[in-house]
């Protein structure tokens, strides 16, 4: 891969150090080295410079050095990004959700996968709801959920096989995925589409859509989802799909995610 256009140097100490921490971790992802020469070089910077700077980081346990002195982000820098990701997802989270289940006029949730259950966070509901109780904290099984789907939009096929490695696809609704292949040609026409349809897999009567939610290291982390009855829905089908896949690329640009990513 060719070194990024070079930019000129950043008017502060701040402002160079983070443009390194930047670059420390772009050349990590895409499991190039990040030596002093190779920062340097992407960020157009003298060498000397860029050597004072990760020797600073590296006091302040910002990154730490190899063997082969090549640089990586420290722990404690991972475990503060993770934070900051879990904290934005909820607070820009129920943002989204309120904007869409206002919008649209039915219910929204925001879930995580667990094992091969999901978990509902959030939840926003209209004003004429006649849903009874919550359902934040509750678990769904992910093989008929719509939220198992989006959840799992990143995931290949092994690594849902083994999600799934002791699950029993037993009847939730008329229309439950039968195995875990039925699952996988159900995922395969949602990521064509660009969000989940979910027709009575649940339960009877019920219809949702679902997209996934992106964070900065470009992993599925959640699932935005629109959830109705049947007869109501299904002819809002596109209307509700699209609106529900662009507030998942809302949240997920709030968590960092690349445009790339969500093209």
């Amino acid at each position: 891969m060719p070194p990024a256009t070079p930019r000129p140097p950043s008017s502060s100490s701040m402002g160079r150090g983070l443009d390194v921490l930047s670059s420390v971790a772009t050349l990590t992802r895409d499991l190039r080295p990040a030596t002093v020469s190779v920062i340097a070089d992407s960020l157009g910077r003298e060498r000397s410079q860029v050597s004072r700077t990760l020797a600073s980081l590296e006091r302040s346990g910002l990154v730490t050095r190899a063997a082969d002195r090549s640089f990586t982000l420290a722990w404690g820098w991972y475990a503060a990004a993770q934070e900051l990701s879990a904290q934005r997802l909820r607070t820009h989270g129920l943002v989204v959700l309120e904007d869409l289940s206002s919008r649209l006029g039915e219910a929204a949730f925001l879930s995580v996968l667990q094992g091969d259950t999901t978990l509902t966070m959030l939840e926003s509901l209209p004003a004429d709801s006649r849903m009874i109780g919550s359902w934040i904290g509750r678990a769904y099984p992910a093989y008929c959920s719509d939220a198992g789907r989006a959840t799992l939009w990143d995931a290949s096929a092994d690594e849902i096989r083994a999600v799934f490695r002791a699950t029993d696809f037993s009847p939730q609704g008329p229309n439950t995925p039968a195995s875990v292949d039925d699952f996988l040609s159900r995922l395969d026409d949602d990521r064509r589409r660009g969000f989940a349809i979910v027709d009575q897999e649940a339960e009877p009567g019920l219809y949702s859509v679902a997209a996934p939610v992106w964070d900065h290291r470009g992993e599925v982390v959640a699932a935005v989802q629109v959830i109705g009855t049947r007869d109501v829905m299904a002819e809002r089908t596109a209307t509700c799909g699209e609106a529900c896949a662009r507030a998942a690329a809302e949240l997920s640009r709030e968590l960092g995610a690349q445009s790339a990513v969500l093209a």
